[in-house]
């Protein structure tokens, strides 16, 4: 399984941060490809783990707390990223 997910990079006083308002999760970095690797890593780390707890791992951020409606020229970037799933079955 692919999931289409989105990014989005925005400046902030000292460095950058990412988000992925899909996921909820968002990372902190000295520059804007430190904070998009870091981005990466988290959501894949949430996801892994929230499929294997059983949990919802998509849980968007409220349309009141989206930079782009919120800040938008914070924004540096906004961008796509995938994140491949695989699927294992055991008994």
């Amino acid at each position: 399984m692919r999931l289409t997910l989105t990014g989005i990079l925005m400046r902030e006083d000292e460095g950058f941060s990412a988000l992925c308002p899909d996921l909820d999760v968002a990372t902190v970095g000295v520059s804007a490809a430190d904070a998009k690797a870091m981005l990466l890593e988290a959501a894949s780390l949430h996801v892994e783990g929230a499929i294997e707890d059983g949990l919802p791992y998509l849980r968007p951020v409220p349309a009141t707390e989206d930079p782009r409606g919120v800040s938008p020229a914070t924004i540096a970037e906004e961008f796509r990223f995938y994140l491949d799933v695989a699927v294992r079955a055991s008994a």
